[in-house]
């Protein structure tokens, strides 16, 4: 089959998938299973090319907006190996179990091949999480911010067991890798060179599969070189534009990586019944980060959002399955059946995670029980004085905003932002912002919104609007509430939502430069 058909098979799924209101990458991962059930796939070369500079790109744009701080944090690093520790250890006991009964492959497991299984199904997957987080305009959260950051743990052990699976220790030379640190200032002062037109997408292309075949290059995992790199450039003043510049190919070239999994193999009715019989697993692997969460002080929130879209299972248990076919360790027929339960996992968390609030709000008051009396510090707010207006998103929109009002009425206005480092930096230069997570209701519960008089969000993302204005609803605000769009379909889905007013940002940018340009116009001397 031509690559290019390949291509519109899948846009055609994605399509359909979207049509009844699931994520296109679903529609991606059944035009694989249904190219590969047709046997018409002659050549998958190339869909390999795109799935492998897809996640390349991913991990460099993760990078990109990491702060290194977030992964030192216990709850992290701590949540990331404990859960790894316990669910080898509950996985092998629930293959011994089955295999007590006699079914299946499970039958003639060893005890190693059972741990090997269980390792592989031990990660969540990078792509899903990413996928779904930014779909739901959640990546800057602080449930999002957790889960990615537990990611980045399990790659820590990825790379830990690919050493050890293939014996490639990283050459004396990946010392030489340090020197990026040393490098950083010319690294940015070349990024500031590159200016904001053609090139940015083509410096981060160049970034990203530059840092791959680097760290590749002295036998280090290229994916987490992708990732390093982009953390270390997270502070450049050009990260954010770079981010940007690539995320349309990063989606581009991920479908390649949703068709490869269909493609893997074709399987049959048992092993369709065994990959299932292990997805049984999956609850298990919801309630071990949501009680070890807890248990590291999250709020219930926190804890079951983040272990809401981690349950799943990893494109890296793919990569495990195939090195241990090829080592003798696994049969072939592990290999189809990790990659059915890792494609129904995939489908399991997309449809599930969009009902997760609504899940956690009907249950609220049994996952409050499990909340610790002490909270983090990331997870206490003081409400600033009695500011009735606030601006949601400190980015240069909402800073425009901000100085605006605050040369109106002062003191009566507050800003709001994600991101605890930006904060910080806005408290340096003598500008009222706190730190929150607007998109949480239990952000908004610990406020008193009867003093808030006037919302402003300036989010650039549509969703995020659409995520924050029912936080609000939920929360009781009963005050105005003034948004952002880019485009008139946003504009109409957000006033459907009942803002009060929803501002174009490229039209209302348009008429204010008119009418200033007027007042010149008309100040000029006859």
């Amino acid at each position: 089959m031509e690559f290019y058909y390949l291509i519109l098979f899948a846009f055609i799924c994605g399509l359909g998938t979207k049509l009844i209101s699931l994520p296109p990458s679903i529609g991606y991962l059944i035009a694989g299973f249904v190219i590969n059930a047709l046997g018409i796939v002659d050549d998958t070369e190339n869909l390999t090319v795109l799935a492998d500079l897809g996640i390349t790109l991913m991990l460099f744009t993760i990078g990109l907006k990491l702060n290194v701080k977030d992964l030192t944090k216990t709850e992290v690093w701590a949540g990331a190996f404990s859960h790894t520790s316990i669910w080898l250890v509950a996985t092998v006991i629930f293959a011994k179990v089955i295999a007590f009964f006699g079914l299946g492959y499970f039958t003639n497991l060893s005890n190693e091949t059972a741990l090997l299984i269980a390792f592989a199904l031990s990660f969540s997957s990078t792509v899903c999480v990413v996928k779904l987080l930014e779909e739901q305009g959640e990546m800057r959260t602080r449930h999002g911010k957790l889960a990615i950051g537990v990611l980045i743990m399990q790659d820590v052990i990825a790379v830990a067991f690919l050493v050890a699976a293939t014996g490639k220790i990283p050459s004396i030379w990946a010392l030489g890798l340090l020197l990026l640190i040393v490098a950083k200032p010319i690294i940015y002062r070349l990024i500031e060179l590159v200016g904001h037109g053609e090139l940015i997408p083509l410096a981060g292309f160049f970034l990203a599969l530059g840092a791959y075949h680097l760290f590749e290059a002295v036998s280090v995992k290229g994916d987490l070189g992708a990732l390093l790199v982009g953390m270390l450039l997270a502070q450049s003043s050009k990260a954010s534009e770079i981010n940007k510049a690539l995320m349309n190919f990063k989606d581009l070239f991920l479908i390649g990586f949703f068709l490869t999994i269909g493609l893997t193999a074709l399987p049959s009715w048992e092993m369709v019944g065994v990959a299932l019989l292990i997805c049984l697993m999956m609850p298990v692997k919801f309630s071990l980060f949501f009680l070890l969460l807890s248990a590291l002080k999250l709020k219930a929130r926190s804890a079951f959002l983040s272990a809401m879209i981690l349950t799943n299972f990893s494109e890296f248990g793919l990569i495990v399955a195939s090195l241990s076919v090829e080592n003798g360790w696994l049969s072939k027929e592990w290999l189809v059946i990790l990659a059915l339960a890792v494609s129904i996992s995939f489908v399991f968390t997309n449809v599930v995670y969009r009902f997760s609030e609504s899940i956690f709000a009907a249950h609220k008051s049994i996952y409050k029980g499990f909340e610790r009396s002490t909270r983090l510090a990331e997870d206490v707010f003081t409400q600033p004085c009695d500011a009735p207006i606030v601006v949601v998103g400190m980015g240069r929109v909402g800073m425009g905003a901000y100085s605006a009002l605050k040369h109106q009425v002062g003191s009566q206005v507050w800003g709001l932002d994600s991101d605890r480092g930006k904060v910080d930096w806005l408290n340096s230069t003598d500008v009222q912002a706190f730190y929150g997570d607007a998109e949480s209701r239990d952000f908004w519960e610990t406020l008193d919104v009867n003093q808030l008089q006037l919302v402003m969000i300036a989010v650039p993302s549509v969703q995020d609007a659409i995520n924050i204005t029912t936080q609000l609803r939920k929360a009781n605000y009963q005050g105005q509430i003034a948004a952002i769009a880019r485009f008139d379909d946003e504009r109409e889905e957000l006033q459907t939502l009942g803002i009060d007013k929803v501002f174009n940002f490229y039209n209302e940018a348009g008429v204010g430069f008119a009418e200033e340009s007027l007042e010149i116009l008309a100040a000029k001397p006859a």
